[in-house]
């Protein structure tokens, strides 16, 4: 639904993201605001926004994976592991961090090709088991192999970035560099739908009978869904090796793949926006629990009861989301948005 008055001439201004001035200087403002944030904010936040944006980066992986290709993925954080691992290996070889990122997220990309394989042939709980085993095969790999090659249980040091003379290491370093990441790969993920590829993802997810039928190869996209969903998982895995400057197995579990299944749910599997409205709604929900609980432990309460039912709650509002909401809250942010466009007349 536009605005009275908007139309469009062209389908390149049909195709277009933002198609009304007001959407452009929103925009505008949103990426002025995230500039200057770090001048009104310590450390801590900073830390917690850069989380934010490299959790931000695993989704987008998701997204592509689930809800354009309808490929169940609960590996996704053992991917993001092997994006760290692989930058962890690489910037022992004093790589630029500019060649180590895009090479992390190729090997991410073709080491989910070994799974996408059978993965692309079965479905529903099948293909969430198929996808479980990678979860489950990353740790016991990793600590299989001799420990000088990956670390073992012991983990792997990271070199640090350096730019020219500048080494980051600060916290408003990484904000800005998760940040400028970032809006690169949400530049990608809203322009795939637009791409060809991207239309033949939607068209297996929605019926891959028909879509074979229509000359889309079925199982070539499903691969291909795997292997772009752990680009962006292996991206994220670099910038986590970045900021942390060490990476272990213990990182990468079950439970964090979990999270980032249950970010882009309550999100929105379907949208790119569903991606970021999740993740900012779970890790400011998790932020504020915690706060909470930190609050109780001051006043003599138990810490461990408290952060345990944190995560309860937590979980209990994820729940309530999805039965109030299940289209997710890119579904309420449009019929919002759709409303304060048709004001004051009704919508029916």
């Amino acid at each position: 639904m536009l605005p009275t008055g908007v139309h469009s001439l062209t389908y390149a201004d049909d195709a277009r993201i933002l198609r009304t001035s007001r959407a452009r200087h929103w925009l505008a403002a949103l990426v002025v605001a995230l500039l200057a944030y770090p001048a009104f904010a310590g450390p801590y936040m900073l830390g917690v926004f850069t989380h934010l944006f490299i959790t931000l980066m695993a989704v987008y992986g998701l997204y592509v994976t689930v809800g354009m290709a309808g490929q169940i993925n609960v590996a996704q954080s053992a991917f993001v592991g092997v994006g760290a691992f692989a930058t962890a290996k690489l910037s022992g070889y004093e790589i630029h961090f500019m060649l180590v990122i895009p090479l992390a997220a190729l090997i991410t990309g073709f080491v989910s090709i070994f799974f996408a394989l059978p993965a692309a042939r079965v479905k529903g709980f099948y293909l969430a088991l198929t996808t479980l085993a990678a979860q489950v095969v990353f740790p016991i790999i990793i600590l299989a192999l001799p420990t000088e090659w990956l670390g073992g249980l012991v983990g792997m040091s990271v070199e640090p970035i350096r730019m020219g003379g500048l080494t980051l290491g600060a916290p408003i370093h990484f904000y800005y560099f998760t940040l400028v990441v970032v809006a690169l790969l949400t530049v990608a993920a809203f322009n795939l739908k637009r791409s060809r590829f991207g239309r033949a993802m939607i068209a297996v997810r929605d019926n891959d009978v028909v879509a074979e039928v229509m000359g889309v190869p079925v199982f070539r996209t499903k691969v291909l869904a795997f292997f772009v969903g752990s680009l962006f998982a292996g991206v994220a895995g670099a910038c986590t090796a970045y900021f942390l400057q060490f990476v272990t197995v213990a990182s990468f579990t079950l439970f964090a793949s979990v999270w980032y299944l249950g970010m882009l749910i309550v999100g929105g599997v379907h949208s790119p926006l569903g991606a970021i409205l999740g993740v900012a709604f779970i890790t400011f929900l998790q932020e504020g629990l915690h706060a909470f609980a930190n609050t109780l432990m001051q006043s003599g309460a138990s810490g461990g009861v408290l952060f345990a039912l944190t995560s309860v709650a937590l979980g209990g509002c994820i729940l309530i989301a999805l039965i109030f909401e299940p289209r997710g809250l890119a579904h309420r942010w449009s019929v919002a948005r759709t409303t304060f466009q048709l004001w004051p007349f009704p919508r029916n």
